[in-house]
């Protein structure tokens, strides 16, 4: 749901990572990239009004909202992360969980003209 929810405000490269056996505290980082602090916050908001629509879930926390060149919002069994470009490059999550396996998930495919 998450993942969706970016990709439907345009977010870019989703990626989802298996790391429940690599890290005790969660089990899936979903990871997404927007164009601005505007975008990434815009991708958040969306993030967290599809999990609490469709899931009932709201973050157990939420870190970096006012800057919004990196937001954390943490659902305890799954982490969001939402970067701008430069610092999605920084940090590097996909590097540093190197070992994790992909999740497969795929983009919906639209059906607008």
């Amino acid at each position: 749901m998450a993942a969706d929810a970016i990709h439907d405000k345009k977010g870019l490269d989703v990626q989802l990572l298996d790391v429940g056996d690599l890290l005790a505290i969660t089990d899936i980082f979903v990871i997404g990239t927007g164009t601005s602090n505007i975008h990434v916050r815009s991708l958040a908001e969306a993030v967290e009004e599809a999990l609490a629509e469709k899931a009932g879930r709201k973050p157990l926390r939420r870190e970096g909202m006012e800057q919004a060149e990196w937001i954390l919002l943490d659902y305890g069994d799954v982490v969001v992360h939402l970067f701008q470009p430069d610092q999605r490059e920084y940090y590097g999550l996909e590097r540093l969980w190197l070992d994790a396996p992909r999740v497969g998930w795929e983009a919906p495919v639209s059906t607008e003209a």
